[in-house]
């Protein structure tokens, strides 16, 4: 019943995608386990250079020989001031003092050339080892990198916060696009406006979205079983991305006190900070963030914050101190589960597809 033109055209067996969470939790065991069980595995290569992309691939064939696919932050523009670098160091190390790191003094802190250098290398990587789906957050690349992935035949998805964005995305060439709405864990997706006009939550944005391109649309946002994938179906979207549900999957590379953390955490719980990156992110309240958010809007913009709590973030996974990680959630963690990639998905299919038995054949 869910074999639909979407899961037809990502050549998988269910039109569910594993949401691209950076950071070393798609693992090429969860993405693997994704492809080999029905869905679309996606690695989130955010923040891996080149050689380590290449290298996530290559893994991955090898427990594989299902499609995949891997995502990419689109590298915007962004202020790196000296004075607010510094003031933004000289309160983290605060923080620093608190987990016993040393301060820091000197300050590297990533340029925009390089940000972009490393992102076209990475889309190299892509067309060379033949990746068949990429997907694209924090905005649109250039026509010329949509072109060449292109003419390589892989497909492209995009992600939008806004009927508007949407749009752009469906105008800019990309094959597909990815809804996500206000519910969903981490990093906000927007790139037309800010944080605060782009939280639309799912059930609204889905509808308007799928009413205005003519692209494929792809729920995502507090999607975590099958009534998700049955409502995301029934509002007009040909499938969900889940990110999640995932995350607290056994494959996935989520730190203990992580997984942890979003197995017990309430709805209520779940807050959006910037005060770990410098973009705006939704995860479980903790010390970090409640001592931050007084200096956040102070903070430089991502990928130059992001930078700045590298070590902190390092310290706290080493220390198993989940009072200052980040601990990336969606809105629905009490639906979360440990259990394996394989486990999940079979559930989510099954429920949904006894859902959409019991209804007209409207869809």
């Amino acid at each position: 019943m869910l074999k639909n033109d979407l899961a037809k055209r990502l050549k998988t067996r269910y039109p569910l995608i594993q949401a691209p969470m950076a950071g070393g939790i798609t693992t090429p065991e969860l993405v693997a386990a994704v492809s080999n069980a029905g869905g679309l595995g996606m690695i989130g290569a955010g923040y891996l250079t080149a050689a380590q992309t290449k290298e996530q691939i290559r893994e991955i064939k090898q427990l594989t020989g299902n499609p995949f696919g891997i995502n990419f932050f689109v590298p915007g523009g962004f202020e790196a001031a000296n004075e607010k670098i510094t003031a933004a160091n000289d309160i983290l190390n605060r923080v620093r003092k608190q987990l016993k790191i040393e301060a820091k003094a000197e300050i590297e802190v990533p340029d925009l050339y390089s940000v972009q250098d490393q992102f076209l290398a990475q889309v190299q990587v892509a067309i060379e080892e033949k990746v068949p789906v990429c997907s694209f957050t924090f905005g649109i690349p250039s026509g010329k990198v949509i072109e060449r992935l292109k003419q390589n035949g892989i497909l492209l998805i995009g992600t939008a916060t806004t009927v508007d964005e949407a749009v752009e995305v469906e105008q800019a060439g990309m094959d597909m696009v990815v809804a996500q709405g206000s519910e969903a864990g981490g990093h906000r997706g927007n790139f037309l406006k800010d944080h605060e006009e782009s939280m639309i939550g799912l059930m609204s944005l889905v509808p308007q979205v799928a009413d205005n391109v003519r692209i494929p649309v792809i729920a995502a946002g507090g999607v975590m079983d099958g009534r998700g994938l049955a409502a995301a179906l029934c509002l007009g979207a040909k499938g969900v991305q889940m990110g999640t549900a995932f995350l607290a999957c056994k494959e996935s590379g989520a730190h203990q006190a992580h997984k942890e953390a979003v197995l017990h955490a309430k709805e209520d719980e779940l807050v959006l900070t910037r005060s770990f990156s410098g973009k705006w992110a939704r995860g479980v309240k903790n010390a970090f963030i409640s001592e931050m958010k007084p200096h956040e809007a102070l903070f430089p913009d991502y990928p130059v914050q992001n930078a700045l709590t590298q070590d902190i973030r390092k310290a706290a996974g080493k220390q198993n101190n989940r009072e200052f990680m980040s601990l990336w959630s969606g809105q629905s963690p009490r639906l979360a589960k440990q259990q394996t990639a394989k486990a999940l998905i079979d559930h989510v299919i099954k429920e949904a597809e006894e859902i959409m038995g019991k209804m007209p054949e409207t869809l």
